[in-house]
């Protein structure tokens, strides 16, 4: 169950509270009159089933909420109520399945932005590649790909394409664009440094074995990025997000953007192209895996609406600019 808070003008507080006494995954409904003061009305509480929620937004966002007041649903841990266990058995469909489009947009809208937290952990997790090349070892790879923020984007860059929000994936491609180069540039001044202090040697990147699957590239590079994608977007979209830690362990852009700038300084040029495009690859994958699940997913998400296209160009977009 979800947490639904509404507050809105005067004018429509009848309205709304009309249509969530009507809803039957609807629970527990309260209003409290009068103490709103921008706008001047009322707030309005439920508990609000999963598989409903993205309907009921759609509906109040028709009704006119949005645009004096505001709408909001936070996810309740844990609630013991036979009226609302009888909520959620009314409600069609099932929580699991049932994508929360707003949020997905917000979630994926905070987490493509270019800022120092991205760079930081996106550097952070170039340099614990690099590191993990020169030591061959997996598990300092795995912690890197852990690290990585770089999925957010790609997220959003799939968001933007079936929602049609151009400025949404504008800005995860800039944080992309930006972020992998410079932690890049970062990561081979670092590997200079430790070459010049002897800590990096060339040699170090011949005969690897557990690092070797970071710029072999073959078909299997192409299926798994996808693989990845699609699991990745199926986590978002629904109430399994502790996946997506699998998601980012079987993706290779961190770990080869890593070997790509230690490549460089080494001066190891064929294998710094395979690693560039073992990145690509992952990347373009991904992102293309994250659009193809939502336009498969999009047609039995809203009910009563004609597709998820439709609500997220129509939704508010506070979130997602």
């Amino acid at each position: 169950m979800l947490h639904l808070r509404v507050v809105c003008a005067s004018s429509v507080s009848a309205s709304v509270f009309a249509f969530l006494e009507s809803e039957p995954g609807v629970a527990h409904l309260v209003v409290t009159h009068g103490v709103s003061r921008r706008p001047v009305g009322d707030v309005i509480e439920a508990a609000v089933a999963r598989e409903v929620a993205e309907d009921v937004l759609r509906r109040l966002t028709e009704l006119g909420v949005p645009r004096q007041g505001a709408m909001s649903l936070q996810p309740i841990d844990a609630m013991v109520s036979d009226t609302a266990d009888a909520a959620e058995r009314a409600a069609p469909g099932r929580g699991a399945d049932a994508v929360i489009w707003e949020e997905l947009v917000a979630t994926t809208g905070e987490e493509s932005q270019l800022n120092p937290v991205f760079l930081g952990f996106l550097t952070i997790a170039c340099l614990l590649a690099a590191v993990g090349v020169i030591t061959d070892s997996a598990i300092t790879l795995v912690g890197a790909m852990v690290v990585s923020p770089d999925f957010g984007p790609l997220a959003a860059l799939a968001v933007s394409v079936v929602g049609r929000r151009g400025r949404l994936g504008a800005r995860a491609g800039l944080a992309l664009c930006v972020g992998f180069p410079l932690a890049m540039l970062v990561t081979a001044a670092l590997a200079l440094l430790a070459r010049a202090g002897g800590i990096f040697e060339p040699g170090d990147l011949s005969g690897l074995r557990q690092a070797a699957f970071i710029y072999e590239v073959g078909p299997y590079s192409i299926v798994l990025a996808l693989l990845a994608g699609a699991a990745g977007m199926v986590a978002l979209t629904s109430e399994k997000p502790g996946a997506l830690i699998g998601v980012f362990i079987s993706v290779t852009t961190v770990p080869a953007a890593g070997f790509a700038a230690l490549a460089t300084v080494a001066g190891y040029w064929s294998r710094f192209g395979e690693a560039a495009i073992q990145l690509l690859i992952n990347l373009a994958g991904v992102a293309l895996a994250g659009t193809l699940t939502l336009l498969v997913r999009r047609r039995h998400i809203v009910p009563g609406a004609h597709t998820a296209t439709d609500w997220l160009r129509h939704a508010p977009k506070r979130h997602a600019r």
